[in-house]
């Protein structure tokens, strides 16, 4: 007998539904297409920001709604509109760099800014004071003063420090306390990302579900990182990766296949194959 058919499903993108080569593979794309011509709804959850969404949406032959920046962000990459937004004010993003700063010494701050589109040239996306190192390969920063980055609102301020551990930069500015966002990571390469407090990829699912009269029960949420630790525990059904990080594995109701072993299909076949 089939398992319970999930009216909902959501799914993180790095570590998670892309491969170590940040591809979809071809039995991956497949068991989500099958849950998709079965009636079930798909979307994607990842800390990405929506200018980063396109090649998802292009690996996977269709376009999902997407929640970004970790729950900030609402975004349709059918229509390229962002549907919702929540931001840190220019006011607790300039007492959170405080922080930062005298927390963890040496660090470089950026945020991500999101316009109406993706790629919105009114609005500079991701800003960074001087001599920021990225984490990442791909940086499309603009380097700007530290009284710039600061001057509007942000959905996430990144802390950036070369060589250390997200981990311990988590623990430290906990132990400070004083923070008005909520901390969390999606890499331990010395990255940490705050969004607005009570906001989390476990909210923007929430938010996406709703309007379909989908509740948590409905959800099946797969995640490999802290910040999709929310969303485990919140869905009905939880599933870690097998490349999880120890704290997804500590609150998932599952735990499948690594991402470079079809973990999400090895689950999404279960109920459509």
């Amino acid at each position: 007998m089939k398992p319970t058919v999930p009216a909902l499903i959501a799914c993180d993108v790095d570590g998670t539904l892309l491969d170590d080569e940040e591809t979809v593979s071809d039995r991956t794309r497949d068991a989500v297409r099958a849950a998709v011509n079965g009636g079930a709804h798909f979307i994607l959850a990842t800390g990405r920001p929506p200018r980063w969404v396109r090649p998802v949406v292009d690996a996977l032959g269709f376009a999902p709604t997407a929640v970004c920046a970790n729950g900030a962000v609402i975004y349709d990459p059918a229509t390229d509109r962002v549907v919702s937004a929540r931001t840190l004010p220019v006011d607790v993003l300039a007492a959170l760099a405080d922080i930062a700063t005298r927390v963890i010494p040496g660090a470089g701050l950026a945020v991500e800014r999101i316009g109406q589109r993706a790629h919105d040239t009114a609005t500079p996306q991701f800003v960074s004071s001087p001599g920021y190192e990225h984490a990442w390969l791909n940086p499309d920063n603009t380097e700007v003063s530290i009284e710039d980055l600061l001057s509007a609102p942000a959905i996430k301020l990144l802390i950036r420090k070369a060589g250390a551990s997200s981990a311990d930069m988590v623990a430290a500015l906990v132990k400070y306390g004083g923070i008005e966002g909520d901390l969390t990571y999606s890499t331990d390469n010395g990255l940490v990302e705050i969004v607005p407090s009570g906001i989390s990829k476990a909210t923007g699912v929430e938010e996406v579900a709703r309007p379909l009269g989908i509740g948590d029960a409905g959800v099946l949420a797969f995640g490999d990182m802290p910040n999709d630790v929310p969303m485990l525990r919140w869905a009905g059904c939880g599933v870690a990766m097998g490349n999880a990080h120890p704290a997804a594995l500590a609150v998932a109701d599952e735990v499948t296949a690594s991402n470079t072993e079809d973990g999400v299909a090895l689950v999404l076949e279960r109920c459509w194959s």
